[in-house]
């Protein structure tokens, strides 16, 4: 196939972002599409047809429509519907599918926007780090691409050695007493950047015993195939995981931090002046949950004391048995401390949630329960004392960026690598047994608020988050890299130039 013309409609860039359809990786790549826009970018935003229902069934049809340079697209994912269509889909199936399916709609969808004479020619390609399958139909049409790995950084370095693991014979597992003899802790001393670092500490898809596990090969096929982009996005900060970055430049080409993104969204949206003031409202106004948002939960937490209040969330995948949820429910009410508590719809594994009749009368005047909740306006609330989190990469930058603490729960792929870091490295956090009981999530809590060791992780926490600010002011090194970005990636002389 020929190579497209860059830029015969209006000399505008265009940028087609496509994140995994997964809500911790489609929400940092809305906020890095919407910083694109700022800075003069038409953007299309690719969303699997069912993420686009379920944002349609949550929102409604305005939740979709964009702007006028800021339009919503949508690409089968190969899986028949499910019953739930308010549940996150079967990942390793999820992963297999898209993989095998995912190409030929997506360059359909490329030629339908180079032959729409409404929009601008596509000029390069955003694509999730896990979402490969973008980089040869961009190489097909001659568009230049650009990866976002929605992991940190060290999460990143865990997956890149996935391969020398299993060369080296430690993965996969010779059987199932591998999980509960003590191997998971066999420490891997020879991982750059990583020194020090347990199995149990890498992602979890090499916890298997079979060699053609669907989420082990699969990382390693995204991790050879992001040497082929024209650079590698990370949101996380220089300072935060400065030796993780060396080694995985010592391996890689360019690879640019841009992160927090929720701190960086602030300092460049108002230093650029491209977009027209209605346009960026419009934009800036565009969601992306899945689950409709409780902002209830805002004005109660409006009503507590500083630093008061324990925020729960296990984010967008997590699942708990019956038993966990009532261990955390009893360990949150023996606490005594206010908590505000996010309850997926689907967070059971068996799908019904019961909460004992004991804890809700007894906790109704300090905690509030909720299906969903913007997590950006809650972490930054004056009123959070901690985070109780699953680790999520999302979480976790977040909770770096606005200074709150963190009490660790990881569930899979590289929470566990988080976990370990914000307990270790970063000592901003503590981390609960992963076979949770009431009585040490009461004693966590407890620690984490009121103890000794909770002030000095505190302490560390509101140091972290002053780094992370500096890195996204002008001159910090994200919100330089940010701008290289712009300029000496994703222009070229054809181009508008950004607004720095």
């Amino acid at each position: 196939m020929g190579s497209l013309v860059f830029n015969k409609k209006n000399k505008i860039p265009h940028a087609v972002c496509i994140p995994y359809p997964a809500q911790g990786h489609i929400s940092p790549m809305l906020k890095l599409s919407k910083l694109l826009h700022s800075h003069g970018f038409h953007i299309t935003f690719v969303n699997t047809l069912f993420n686009h229902h379920r944002l349609v069934a949550s929102h409604g049809p305005e939740s979709i429509k964009g702007a006028a340079s800021f339009h919503f697209e949508s690409i089968p994912d190969g899986l028949p519907p499910l019953t739930d269509s308010n549940a996150t889909q079967h990942i390793p199936t999820l992963s297999n599918s898209i993989h095998k399916t995912g190409a030929a709609p997506f360059r359909d969808l490329l030629h339908r926007l180079n032959a729409s004479p409404d929009v601008p020619d596509v000029t390069c390609v955003i694509s999730d780090g896990v979402m490969s399958f973008t980089l040869d139909v961009a190489e097909q049409l001659g568009v230049p691409e650009v990866v976002f790995f929605t992991t940190s950084a060290c999460g990143f370095l865990g997956y890149v050695y996935f391969e020398e693991l299993v060369k080296r014979g430690y993965v996969p597992f010779k059987d199932e007493g591998c999980f509960t003899n003590g191997y998971l802790d066999t420490v891997i001393d020879w991982i750059l950047g990583l020194e020090g670092i347990r199995l149990r500490d890498l992602p979890t898809f090499i916890r298997t015993t079979d060699p053609k596990a669907i989420m082990l090969n699969f990382n390693i096929e995204q991790l050879r195939n992001a040497s082929r982009a024209k650079a590698i996005l990370l949101n996380t900060f220089e300072d935060l995981e400065e030796n993780v970055l060396k080694a995985i430049r010592s391996i890689f080409g360019l690879v640019l931090t841009i992160g927090p993104l929720q701190l960086i969204s602030k300092e460049i949206t108002t230093c650029s002046t491209i977009t027209t003031k209605n346009d960026h409202e419009q934009v800036s106004s565009i969601g992306c949950s899945l689950w409709r948002e409780d902002h209830e939960c805002i004005n109660w937490l409006d009503k507590r004391e500083p630093k008061s209040v324990v925020y729960v969330n296990f984010g967008s995948i997590t699942v708990l048995t019956q038993e966990q949820l009532s261990e955390f429910a009893w360990g949150l009410a023996n606490s005594g401390h206010y908590f505000l508590w996010v309850i997926r719809p689907d967070l059971v594994s068996n799908g019904t949630i019961v909460l004992p009749k004991e804890f809700i009368l007894g906790t109704k005047e300090r905690g509030m329960l909720t299906n969903w909740c913007a997590q950006q306006q809650v972490l930054s609330h004056p009123s959070l004392g901690v985070f109780l989190t699953h680790s999520g990469w999302n979480s976790t930058i977040e909770s770096i960026g606005e200074g709150v603490p963190m009490i660790c729960w990881p569930f899979f792929a590289e929470q566990q690598t988080n976990c370990r870091f914000v307990c270790s490295d970063w000592a901003n956090g503590i981390e609960i047994e992963s076979d949770v009981r009431r009585d040490g999530v009461e004693r966590k809590v407890r620690e984490m608020m009121k103890g000794e060791r909770g002030k000095v992780l505190r302490e560390k926490a509101l140091e972290w988050r002053e780094k992370a600010r500096v890195a996204v002011k002008p001159g910090g090194s994200s919100y330089i890299n940010f701008n290289y970005l712009i300029n000496e990636v994703l222009l070229d002389n054809s181009t508008i130039t950004a607004n720095n």
